[in-house]
């Protein structure tokens, strides 16, 4: 877990620091450190120096920076802005050049994440199950039922538009509440998904929504030495029920082994012709030693092709910050627990997850590109957003904030970061305590 999020961050934080030293250097501003996480208190694993900027890698992993002359950034550098105001500094600069190294360190992590999502669809899935070819309709699942879904239907529209894939019946368009077009033994009709019906496939998973009437779950591999590999479970074993109930999902088989953590846990497989009943016994970490693969079933599939993967991945990773949206607005209208909604780093090392899948790294890496881009351009002072504001509005008025008021907004926004750290980081080791 570790590992994965250690990696994870220095990828994403890298390139997006990287925005804002390529945008500086562009308009002729020097930057004087380039650093992959904090060297807090002056604390560092090296650095080297190449011109005028200094190279290295901190020891704290909770971000990087640059440090651009004649900013007032995080260093709160307050001797170095009494100097007269140098041509290569970035306060000598027009509002609009300002403006664009700002968004710099965003607009990589938005391209990062497009990349990604686009890359995931031609190298690992590239296919996809259209959703005219789901023509036996859904499996309507507890939570399905829950919302007026019926086994056989077959869901035309969400919100009154056509969709492409079936997958996207599992996407943030549908779970944070819509308005889905049903054709029911011909007849059509409305079903209306609630806007807090997230909470509830949050808490179960989205295996036990809906899915095809085909789908099922495959054994992918088996780990040597684990619980799985000493019950008999085999590497293309199709699981037909875990103590006792369907899932459709990969995500939905790895929760129910996780909540089954020290217990024995029944799994009814399918082999060839014959079922076979296999009790692992799940580790105190919650896993079995396997990793489930899901299979949507005898579908004809539509396979990407780079333009079908660039434009579909576009707006995955877009769909991605409307989630996101939808996820703190139902935080602030009272419908979700901020302590169950936000993770902090244990949080997002537990996403990455205990076993090393590139298919799956690649997955959570994506995503938080998107996420970091969407909270670094929130308007609070000390992010990149809260920068954004302040320069538009000068673009606007034509007259300069003062290096004051500036500094004074850098130390709010900080106070307001390091409250969101601390509860995020002692949210995330509440939770592990209690579990």
């Amino acid at each position: 877990m570790a590992a994965q999020l250690i990696l994870g961050l220095a990828i994403l934080v890298t390139l997006h620091e990287l925005g804002h030293f390529l945008a500086a250097r562009a308009f002729g501003i020097r930057v004087e450190k380039f650093f992959l996480f904090f060297d807090a208190w002056g604390f560092k694993f090296f650095s080297f120096k190449r011109g005028d900027t200094e190279y290295g890698l901190g020891w704290l992993p909770l971000g990087g920076y640059v440090k651009i002359s004649g900013m007032i950034d995080e260093s709160m550098d307050k001797e170095a802005m009494k100097q007269p105001a140098q041509p290569w500094e970035f306060r000598s600069k027009p509002a609009w050049q300002r403006l664009i190294v700002m968004i710099g360190g965003v607009t990589m992590n938005v391209l990062l994440g497009i990349f990604i999502y686009t890359a995931i669809l031609l190298h690992y899935d590239k296919d996809y199950l259209a959703n005219k070819d789901v023509n036996d309709g859904i499996y309507a699942f507890e939570l399905g039922e829950k919302v007026g879904l019926k086994t056989g239907d077959k869901i035309t529209a969400i919100n009154g538009k056509p969709f492409e894939r079936f997958e996207e019946l599992l996407s943030s368009k549908v779970i944070f509440g819509c308005d889905l077009t049903v054709d029911r033994g011909g007849q059509t009709i409305h079903v209306t998904v609630p806007d807090d019906f997230f909470y509830e496939v949050t808490k179960t998973g989205k295996g036990f929504f809906i899915s095809t009437n085909r789908t099922s779950i495959l054994v992918d591999s088996v780990f040597a030495g684990k619980p799985a590999a000493a019950s008999g479970l085999r590497k293309d074993d199709k699981v037909i029920s875990m103590n006792g109930k369907r899932t459709a999902s990969s995500e939905g088989a790895t929760k129910i082994v996780k909540e089954n953590a020290g217990k024995e846990i029944e799994l009814v497989v399918l082999r060839g012709v014959d079922t076979i009943l296999v009790k692992p016994l799940v580790s105190d970490s919650g896993i079995i030693g396997v990793y489930f693969r899901t299979t949507l079933g005898n579908y004809t599939m539509t396979p990407y092709t780079f333009g079908s993967a660039l434009s579909i991945g576009t707006s995955d990773a877009f769909e991605a910050i409307v989630g996101n949206i939808k996820g703190l607005k139902q935080i602030f209208v009272g419908k979700a627990k901020a302590s169950d909604s936000l993770q902090g780093p244990i949080g997002i090392a537990t996403i990455y997850g205990s076993v090393w899948d590139w298919h799956w790294f690649w997955k959570i890496t994506g995503l938080l590109s998107m996420i970091l881009a969407f909270m670094n351009i929130l308007p609070i002072p000390a992010l990149d957003g809260g920068h954004v504001v302040f320069l538009v509005i000068e673009a606007v008025t034509k007259r300069k904030f003062s290096d004051k008021f500036m500094e004074r907004a850098q130390v709010t926004g900080m106070v307001i970061l390091l409250a969101l750290m601390a509860f995020t980081i002692g949210n995330d080791i509440w939770k592990h305590v209690i579990n």
